[in-house]
């Protein structure tokens, strides 16, 4: 019987989590290593992206967005306030502001 090595990942470290200042650098690796590169997007999902923020806008319409920020996409709900198109970002009424590139979805609700 062959015996093959299996790593374990960040549970072999939980036994040092009792050690101090081991628990915010373990959170930190956990945060490093769950990080993603963000989508490549076609220039027809920027369309749908477009359409789909013309008539949230023409039908006062709330919006889901999708986003990717720093390694990892996250999700916001609100109406679109605004549209800056010299700066490319969305503004919502929540004055949550998205750079229109790191768009990963858009859906009215």
């Amino acid at each position: 019987m062959l015996n093959t090595y299996r790593d374990r990942g960040l549970i072999k470290w939980a036994a040092f989590d009792a050690l101090n200042g081991f628990n915010p650098m373990l959170k930190e690796m956990k945060h490093r290593l769950n990080k993603k590169e963000k989508p490549i997007l076609s220039e027809d999902d920027f369309d749908a992206f477009n359409l789909t923020l013309q008539e949230a806008i023409l039908e006062d319409k709330e919006v889901q967005i999708i986003f990717f920020e720093n390694g990892y996409s996250k999700t916001t709900f609100g109406k679109v306030k605004k549209l800056d198109y010299n700066n490319k970002i969305i503004i919502l009424n929540t004055k949550e502001r998205i750079n229109a590139f790191n768009i990963l979805n858009i859906d009215i609700l």
